[in-house]
């Protein structure tokens, strides 16, 4: 790890209350100092808001933070104010007297973070102003939005772009929690011209537990997940409107404190529900794919899914909302044929050419795949960003080991196939040469008179597709999403076609939401008494009448983690109680007397310097 210069340690310490940074954390603040743009891909809960902010004040000047969401904007900038540092929004939400009232704050240099959407920042105007003021930094968070590679792209952010010609010079460090290999490529050639320095902290999220089941009844599989997690916050996502507000409703009837989010809602109503979601204690959001970017929510407890999201990246993203705190988390999705129906029509019906349209059946053909994941299902998420991992014993395969049948021939046979059709072609043509069909392009390319042809006509189409997504999930087979989707022998599957290898593959795919097990012990409160998780609560309780009064989210105050820390520290002073994580000068002078109070009247007298 660098050695980094003493005013960035101190703000750490006096600005945001940590002794430390992060893993990850400390080498790219370092680069931003060096003037160096930076792509960092970072977990979410990982910290990498303190990548930029941390630079930001060092360096002095103006930074600019780039922002897809309004709401997101305020919660951050809320969150900074507390910390005691001078940032604000320029947004829509706001009138024209507020916004022009904060620019000329942000002229008159009183303004370190600015906060701002792309398409408000891309206009000549606003760029105009800029290029007139210090600017230090810019920073563009969610930043996998800006590449078209991407499930998640928005024309508005492909613009960012220009920013690298229009500051030369100002350092640009771009974020995202989520990016494959395609994804980064294009987002580094966008902003950086292949240049700037890449850093990947490692996409797994060990205190999640992954699992998913085929769908049945789902109401009674979303019933049965979620009575053992009673009072506990979560999230579940719905494929439409209509179904989340269904949802919401059988949920409310059968006594869960759910509400729905999604598009449709009017505005106020949306922002009603969410607000109530951010601050209410076990509030369940039933929820379109609407909401979720930009929620800072610690203690999130599960996230369910009635239908298959669009995509990995997606459903990683999706779940990464759960379990921010670092404590145990739960997700669940159900998934049919139905589903698969509905996303590749969905793919058809959007206005991309035909290259997107290839690369998103590929991606779906990759979450498919995750979905019959005959192994850990961790190390077959994590496979799909490039990352490798042993079992990891927090998912309902290492859990709940499903029966599994002997294919390594059968496997072999499908090995076969792709090295004689030259690793160039996809699922659906390696199954019609195992398969001993007679299509155009087996008859093109002379696929009827290799070795492999029709060796599989014994076995279904559905069951080769099966086995082939199953050995694409396990390592052994690697699908190219950004060429045309063929498929290539892995050096883990060269290794099976040698013998040296077994492989073993799920019949049925069909696994019991309900028995599905999870560890549910909050590793930050294994050492907190039950009078410890008392006071504890009661900490809860003040942080969130203070949100409350503030209209800010629970975290803005502080997070579950700095609560913990209190419970266990018992501060008596605030000289005591500026040693807890997480406490800053400014937190300490604004909150420290009421949790003061609230430690105090859980035992012995507080003192206050």
């Amino acid at each position: 790890m660098p050695d980094l210069p003493t005013p960035a340690r101190t703000i750490l310490k006096d600005i945001f209350g940590y002794d430390s940074f992060r893993s990850g954390q400390e080498e790219i603040v370092q680069t931003l100092l060096n003037g160096v743009g930076i792509l960092a891909v970072m977990p979410t809960g990982s910290g990498k808001s303190l990548c930029f902010q941390v630079p930001a004040l060092v360096r002095g000047g103006l930074t600019l933070v780039v922002s897809p969401l309004v709401a997101l904007m305020e919660d951050q900038v809320a969150a900074l104010k507390f910390a005691g540092v001078a940032a604000e929004t320029i947004n829509s939400s706001r009138s024209y007297d507020q916004n022009a009232t904060i620019w000329r704050r942000v002229a008159a240099g009183e303004v370190r973070l600015l906060y701002i959407a792309p398409e408000r920042l891309m206009t000549e105007r606003m760029l105009g102003a800029l290029s007139r003021l210090p600017l230090s930094m810019i920073a563009i968070d969610e930043a996998h939005c800006i590449s078209r590679w991407g499930p998640s792209f928005r024309p508005e952010y492909e613009q960012l772009a220009r920013l690298g010609s229009l500051f030369p010079g100002v350092p640009i460090a771009a974020l995202t929690a989520t990016a494959d290999e395609a994804t980064r490529n294009d987002i580094r050639d966008k902003l950086f011209n292949g240049e700037g320095k890449l850093f990947i902290s490692g996409f797994d999220r060990p205190n999640i537990n992954l699992a998913v089941a085929m769908r049945r009844d789902w109401k009674k599989q979303l019933l049965n997940f979620i009575r053992p997690r009673e009072r506990e916050c979560g999230i579940v996502y719905c494929l439409s409107r209509k179904k989340t507000d269904e949802t919401a409703a059988f949920l409310k009837d059968n006594g869960y404190p759910a509400i729905a989010y999604h598009a449709g809602m009017e505005k106020e109503h949306r922002a009603n529900n969410q607000d109530q979601f951010m601050t209410v204690p076990g509030t369940i959001i039933v929820a379109t794919i609407a909401f979720g970017m930009g929620i800072d929510k610690s203690d999130v407890r599960y996230v369910f899914h009635t239908n298959l999201p669009g995509s990995v990246e997606a459903y990683y993203q999706e779940i990464g909302r759960a379990g921010r705190d670092g404590s145990p988390a739960d997700t669940m999705m159900l998934y049919g044929l139905d589903d698969i129906r509905m996303r590749r029509m969905f793919i058809e019906e959007e206005n991309g050419d035909d290259d997107h349209k290839r690369r998103e059946h590929k991606r779906l053909d990759a979450l498919i795949a995750y979905c019959e994941a005959p192994e850990c299902r961790r190390q077959a998420l994590l496979s799909y960003f490039g990352e490798s991992k042993e079992p990891c014993d927090n998912c309902d395969i290492c859990l709940n080991p499903p029966e599994m049948d002997e294919g390594t021939e059968i496997a072999q046979s499908v090995l076969r196939a792709v090295s004689e059709t030259g690793e160039r072609f996809g699922a659906v043509h390696l199954v019609d040469v195992l398969c001993g069909g007679n299509t155009e392009r087996i008859r093109k390319f002379g696929h009827d008179q290799i070795f492999s042809y029709g060796t599989g006509k014994d076995i279904r189409k559905e069951e080769w597709r099966s086995i082939i997504r199953q050995m694409t999930s396990s390592g052994y087979l690697e699908l190219d999403i950004q060429g045309y989707g063929g498929l290539s022998i892995t050096e883990k599957g060269q290794s099976l076609a040698r013998g040296d290898d077994q492989f073993r593959y799920r019949k049925d795919t069909i696994v019991k939401a309900e028995t599905t097990k999870s560890a549910r012990v909050r590793p930050q409160m294994q050492e907190l008494s039950e009078a410890d998780m008392d006071l504890f609560n009661a900490l809860k309780a003040q942080r969130l009448m203070l949100a409350k009064e503030r209209k800010v989210p629970a975290y803005a105050i502080f997070p579950d983690r700095t609560l913990a820390d209190m419970a266990q520290k018992k501060p008596r002073s605030e000289t005591d109680f500026a040693d807890v994580h997480g406490v800053g000068k400014s937190k300490l002078e604004k909150f420290s007397a009421c949790f003061l109070a609230v430690i105090a009247a859980y035992g012995g007298e507080t003192e206050v310097l």
